[in-house]
Formats: structure tokens, sequence, C-alpha cells
């Protein structure tokens, strides 16, 4: 009898453990990883055109600037297109009023937060779950609209920040270069980083580590030496900046949230030194036809055959640091004006739209030969929004649109009524 009990409680304890085993691998195939160069999800490699929506938690909150009903619409139309993976700013930085930077900000003061910009990102996360989609979170910018570097900067005591829209990006550049050489600005940064990561979803009750939702904490958006003197201390930055955040959350992915070559000093010895990081995932990239010169505003159409050129070119230089590595390559941020530079959600897109099939038609066709480059997300999505047709820049208590407030608004989002562009969406998201 007692060799027959035993034997029984054998049985369930091996059962129990058995079960727990299971539930633990398959809590691990709900996160997106990487595996002999690929991203994984679920089981099968995960390739995805996705969309920028940096004002994703703001939307969601229930203070100023916060509309969860037009939240849950945006988040319905996206999934209904088939776009799965949304790159979303946590929050923006510092005081209020500055020409140009985005309102209402998370971090009024180091440590010191607005909780309904916090509140904001747990419904997002929450909505998010429910429709099986994927969030790119970035902790910081290197540009003025949502403060980043030079707020930091500011808070450490190096003085009054440059605004571009002022004083222009030349005395901004310069003043913001010195925050990867600042010990203080970035321990300012750090400690923010600990304070997001280390939260619980105050609706789900899941903590921020343990929530598959998230597809990858990002360093910053498109993070700079700005400085050649700079790039050895950028280089370490980064290294330090991807260890902290692995430190935290052995969970999820970690990227840079780099530009590529265009933001590493035009070097790729630098794109590939801080990308061949042992913490960091997979690799990123930008592309701005417009902003770096491969077409004109008065000649969107005939550059557009250069750009497309310039584009694969860029993109296949990435490409082979990739796959020295073997990590996959995203291309997280691209955009093209609307025709002839006008910013009315009334003008017509063909351009852009020749332009996104263009890439759109790179992701797919390198998805079904199960290469290194790995997705993509539009920059960036405006969806619902009604930009002020008094003004072109962005004014607290205007819609948010998919143009941070520094950029001409509509100059590269895409509203829900741009059909045409949706049509080209819908192409390749519901048919990969």
């Amino acid at each position: 009898m007692q060799k027959r009990s035993l034997i029984l409680l054998l049985v369930v304890l091996t059962t129990l453990f058995s079960c727990t085993t299971d539930s633990k691998n398959q809590k691990k195939q709900d996160f997106v990883r990487v595996e002999q160069g690929k991203f994984i999800r679920k089981g099968k490699p995960y390739y995805y055109v996705g969309t920028n929506f940096w004002y994703g938690a703001i939307l969601a909150s229930e203070g100023e600037g916060g509309n969860r009903h037009r939240l849950c619409r945006e988040l319905d139309s996206l999934k209904n297109i088939g776009i799965d993976n949304l790159r979303i700013l946590v929050g923006s930085d510092g005081e209020r009023g500055i020409p140009a930077k985005v309102e209402p900000t998370l971090q009024v003061s180091p440590g010191v937060y607005n909780d309904t910009i916090f509140a904001g990102l747990d419904y997002l996360l929450q909505e998010m779950n429910k429709r099986d989609m994927l969030a790119v979170l970035y902790l910081n910018n290197s540009w003025e609209w949502s403060g980043g570097y030079g707020q930091y900067l500011e808070w450490a005591g190096y003085g009054k920040a440059p605004v571009p829209a002022v004083d222009g990006y030349p005395a901004y550049m310069d003043f913001v270069g010195e925050f990867v050489r600042s010990d203080s600005a970035k321990a300012l940064y750090a400690n923010y980083v600990k304070d997001v990561i280390s939260r619980t979803n105050r609706y789900t009750g899941v903590r921020y580590i343990d929530d598959p939702t998230i597809m990858s904490w990002q360093i910053g958006n498109e993070p700079r030496a700005f400085k050649q003197e700079n790039k050895a201390d950028f280089a370490k930055w980064m290294s330090e900046a991807a260890a902290l955040i692995k430190s935290l959350d052995s969970n999820h992915l970690v990227s840079t949230g780099s530009e590529g070559k265009w933001g590493c000093e035009v070097d790729m010895d630098l794109f590939e030194k801080i990308h061949s990081d042992s913490n960091i995932d997979y690799m990123n990239i930008h592309i701005w036809p417009y902003n770096w010169g491969w077409a004109k505003k008065d000649s969107l159409h005939e550059n557009l055959e250069r750009a497309k050129q310039y584009s694969k070119s860029y993109i296949d230089e990435h490409l082979a640091i990739a796959d020295k590595y073997n990590k996959p390559l995203v291309l997280e941020e691209f955009g093209y004006p609307r025709d002839d530079f006008q910013f009315s959600k009334s003008s017509s897109v063909n351009a852009r739209d020749s332009y996104y099939k263009f890439i759109f038609d790179l992701v797919k066709e390198n998805a079904k030969s199960e290469t290194l480059f790995a997705g993509c997300n539009f920059w960036g999505w405006g969806g619902l929004a009604n930009p002020s047709t008094e003004y072109e820049y962005w004014k607290p208590g205007d819609d948010y649109t998919g143009d941070p407030a520094q950029e001409q608004q509509g100059l590269n989002s895409v509203f829900a009524s741009d059909s045409s562009t949706i049509n080209v969406i819908k192409s390749v998201c519901l048919n990969k």
C-alpha cells in the first residue's frame, strides 16, 4: 500500500512539474525573440509591416490630449488593414510651453511623473494586447520634440537648451552633443529607464517585464553622437544603456533606435560597433529621402526613382552588417511627402504610394526568402486626426497626427482618408 501511494505521489508531482514547465515554455513563446537571425513569434518567423504611432500613450490617457474613443478606433483601423506593430514614444520630458515640444509631458522633472500619461501607456498596452498587437517602446530622444537629450542636460545644470525653431539646429546639435559625455545627464536617463521598466500595468496587473505585448525596449529615437569627437563616448553609452535594460528585463528584445549610417556621423564602423553589442538583439535604420536631399520638394515625382535606388542601396549596405552578425534588420522609420509638398488631407499622395509600395515589396520579397530584412514601420499614422488649417505646425489642443510638433502637420502622416495608401498597405499586410 505504501509503495502504491508513493508511486501515485510521484505521478502527481511529475504531472504538476510537467504542467508548470509547459506553462513557462508557453509564456516564453509569447515573447518575440531572435533565433538564427530571425524574429520568432509564437513559434513562427515574424516579418511585419508596422507604423509609427508616437502619440499613442498621450491619446490613451484620460487627461489633457487624451481621447480613448479615438484611440480604440485607431487601433481597430490599424488592425483591420493588417498592421500589428506600433512604434511608440513612452513619454516626453520637461517643462511645457517650449516651441515644437510635444505636450503634455510625462517626466515633468527628474523622477517626477505626470501619472495620467503613465495611465495612458498602461491603457494603450491593454488595448493592444486585446488586438494581438505589438509595441516597440522608445525611452529617449536626441531631438527637441519630446525633450530627451536637451532636457536631461538642462536638468544636469548645463544651461538652457537652444530651441531649433528659434535658435537653429546647428546651435541645438552643438548643445545636445554633450549628452553622451555627461555622467550626470546619463544618470538621470538611467533612473528614468528603471522607473519605466519596473512598472506594473494598473489595468491588467501585469508587470511590464512580463507583458508580451511589448516587443522591444528601444534606447531612444535616433540617438546620435552629434560630433566626431563624441563617437567613442556615444558607443560606450549605447552599450551601457543596453546592458542596463537587459539587467532589468530579460524577457524583451533591446534595440537602438538608430537611423543607421546617417545617424552615426556617416560612419559604418560606428553603426557596426553599436549593433554588434551582445545586448542589442536586432538592428535599426531610418530612411528620409526628402530630409536627406534625395528628393526635392519641387521635384518629388521627378526624384522618385532616385529615392528608391538610394533607399535600396542604404538598406543593402546595412543588411551586410546584419548578415555579419546574424541579426534581423528593421527599417523602422521612413516617409515621403505628399504630392507637391502639400499638407492638406485632401492633397494627392501618388509619389508616396509608389515609394511605400517599393519598400513594402522589399519586405515581402525578403520574407519569402527568409532573409534578415525583417520588417518596417512607416512614419507615421495620422488616422482620424484633423490638423489645423490655420497654421502648419502643431499647437497644444490640436489633434495629434503622425507628424511631431516640429514638422508641418500632414507632411508625412497617413490619414484614414488616404484610401490609395491604405490599399497599398492592405495589399502587403493582408496577403503576407
